[in-house]
């Protein structure tokens, strides 16, 4: 995964009789049509959140729980509350206070988990922007956080910064020499 920024997660409650075409798992649409999506999805669903959990979050308790702890946020600041939530992947995060089940490969079967997947992806491309215009030397911008070649050339000459999570295999490597 990403060796750096949060980790994002978005809950959805779709509107029956609101259809909203494309959607589908994230990773298979362009950012172009996500951009597009993304906006019908907010002005559509019945209800929509985005929550993060920190680089700290991430390195203090490893990646999976950071995600169930973003997925649980996302979900308490659903308004009006849900009643029932599908869960992407096959764990459900222990203390949330509704009833869910998993859904493994959930963004491609369930719309609601599509949708959920479509806003958290645009919401962290945007924040790789922004971390991108902070730190320019790392081409975040490009290559989204991701351990590409070039990243890891550039984490070998500037070190991490900040934002990097520590507790990744290439950073910690780095952080150990």
């Amino acid at each position: 995964g990403p060796l750096v920024g949060s980790v994002v997660a978005a809950a959805v409650i779709l509107d029956p009789e609101a259809e909203i075409s494309g959607l589908a798992d994230s990773k298979k649409l362009s950012e172009k049509k996500r951009l597009l999506i993304s906006d019908e999805i907010k002005s559509k669903a019945l209800a929509w959140s985005i929550a993060e959990a920190s680089v700290e979050e991430i390195d203090r308790l490893n990646i999976l729980h950071a995600s169930m702890l973003a997925m649980e946020r996302a979900v308490k600041k659903l308004e009006p509350a849900a009643e029932f939530v599908l869960v992407d992947g096959n764990r459900i995060p222990k203390s949330l206070e509704v009833d869910a089940a998993p859904v493994i490969k959930g963004d491609a079967l369930a719309k609601s988990i599509s949708a959920a997947s479509i806003l958290a992806k645009v919401w962290r491309d945007s924040d790789m922007q922004r971390l991108d215009s902070l730190y320019p030397e790392y081409g975040i911008g490009k290559h989204k956080g991701y351990p590409t070649k070039a990243h890891i050339e550039a984490l070998e000459i500037y070190g991490p910064c900040k934002e990097h999570r520590k507790s990744f295999g290439p950073v910690a490597r780095l952080l150990q020499k």
